[in-house]
């Protein structure tokens, strides 16, 4: 299954790894919000999630740095890029 079809079938759990200050300006419905700065922190919290994880952010770059350290700590895990775009394909969710 492609990233597009895990976020419309609803599968798995959306991170959003920007900084809090962000995430309130907008974020994508059911999304929670763990800063990249305090994903190795909070390793055992993150491995309790529903996976896959969709990891987002405001363009892709630091989620991209959190996929790359989750997957070598074995979490199922895809960079999803821009929240913005994490949102457009949630709204297309299949019912």
């Amino acid at each position: 299954m492609n990233l597009e079809e895990l976020i419309k079938n609803n599968e798995g759990t959306i991170v959003d790894v920007r900084t809090p200050g962000e995430f309130m300006g907008g974020k994508v419905a059911g999304s929670i919000n763990i800063p990249l700065n305090e994903i190795p922190s909070k390793l055992a919290e993150i491995k309790a999630l529903k996976m896959p994880l969709i990891l987002c952010c405001a363009s892709g770059g630091r989620s991209g740095q959190a996929t790359a350290y989750l997957k070598a700590q074995g979490i199922d895990c895809h960079n999803g890029g821009s929240w913005l775009d994490v949102n457009f394909y949630q709204a297309q969710t299949v019912c």
